[in-house]
């Protein structure tokens, strides 16, 4: 019998608890923030889009032609082009996306009463004004001074990894701060819209990766920041390769993960962000660490990437049905509505006895080092 190769065991240890931890900070900033005191959103709070289920639907469909793009960009033209675009995109990007993910860091550290305290710096430009009228606004962007000294900083893991060394460091850095901004600012509006993005993503992830070679192309010839690397090895070393995993394979269950929290939240009645019981989100998360073992399992047993939500969308959904229906509320959380309205989210559902107390999409598998 061979020996356990701790190593390897180590990487996807590591890579799984990246992965988990992204969607539990995530999918508490996705809850609603205090308001000021006069009801008011804060000026530089950013408005979450929400998915509707005929965006759910459209999703896959988006997401295919926008995966044969760029594999014909990939086959025809070679990867120099495409990486050297994605690489700029993804540069600019990193910078928003690691500076409002430490933004989100320094608010939680300081409380939302020491971050208030910091002076509000609003940038206005306007139109008009001749003769006496009121002057349009065009643009309106508000800052704390804590978050203007945070940009430069955030500017540094971009630059560093555009300009210098693309270190498995570096590409965590900017993948976790892309997670943490999708879960946060990308909500679904509903359980139905979740299940038919998830089953959608389930029939997409599944046909792109068994069915043809246009997902592994894509995946293997991009050089870009949008997965997640741990090193095969206990010591972080990185000549044996690394374990690799998708965002999309964190973004799309998380968001489902999400919503069930801000169902738990609804059901407690809290105010934003105080303690309350989270019986949905934690099943939401134990199924998600499941399904991830799973695909993990099954890669290593059969030395083959998986698509990850051939796994993790049937165990979310799972996880969510059943806690439904073994608290009896099944019915209830299908027809409730994620809608944010003053301090916590609004809902429709039917009238249900609680007690307040119940309060680039990617693959997972393994890149070698170069």
């Amino acid at each position: 019998m061979n020996a356990p190769d701790y190593d390897l065991l180590s990487s996807y240890a590591g890579l799984l608890t990246l992965a988990t931890v992204s969607i539990y900070i995530g999918a508490h900033g996705s809850l609603p923030h205090p308001r000021n005191a006069d009801g008011s959103r804060s000026e530089e709070e950013e408005v979450p889009e929400r998915m509707s289920s005929g965006d759910a639907w459209l999703f896959p469909v988006i997401g295919s032609a926008t995966l044969v793009g760029m594999y014909a960009v990939v086959k025809y033209y070679g990867t120099a082009w495409i990486n050297w675009f994605l690489g700029w995109y993804f540069a600019l990007a990193g910078v928003g996306a690691v500076w409002k993910s430490s933004i989100a860091l320094a608010r939680w550290v300081l409380g939302d009463v020491r971050w208030k305290a910091f002076d509000e710096v609003t940038f206005v430009v306007r139109k008009g004004g001749a003769g006496g009228k009121t002057a349009d606004t065009l643009v309106a962007l508000s800052a704390r001074t804590l978050s203007l000294a945070l940009l430069p900083l955030a500017a540094v893991p971009s630059a560093v990894y555009t300009f210098h060394a693309r270190s498995a460091l570096l590409t965590d850095v900017l993948g976790l701060s892309f997670c943490q901004n999708a879960l946060a600012l990308l909500k679904i509006d509903s359980f139905r819209t979740g299940c038919i993005l998830l089953a959608g993503l389930f029939v997409y992830d599944v046909w792109w990766v068994f069915g043809t070679e246009v997902m592994v192309k894509v995946a293997t010839s991009l050089d870009v920041p949008i997965k997640l690397l741990w090193p095969k090895s206990l010591m972080f070393a990185g000549e044996r390769g690394f374990t690799m995993l998708g965002l999309g394979d964190v973004v799309v269950p998380g968001i489902f993960i999400a919503l069930a929290l801000r169902y738990d939240h609804h059901r407690a009645g809290a105010p934003a962000h105080s303690r309350f019981a989270k019986p949905y989100f934690y099943a939401g998360l134990t199924a998600y660490v499941a399904g991830l073992v799973t695909t993990m399992a099954v890669m290593h047993l059969f030395g083959k990437a998986q698509p990850a939500l051939l796994y993790l969308s049937p165990a979310c959904i799972g996880a969510f049905g059943v806690t439904g229906a073994l608290r009896g509320e099944l019915r209830a959380a299908w027809a409730w509505s994620d809608e944010e309205d003053g301090e916590t989210a609004s809902a429709r559902e039917p009238d249900t006895a609680h007690d307040g107390n119940g309060a680039a999409h990617g693959r997972m598998g393994e890149t070698d080092s170069k």
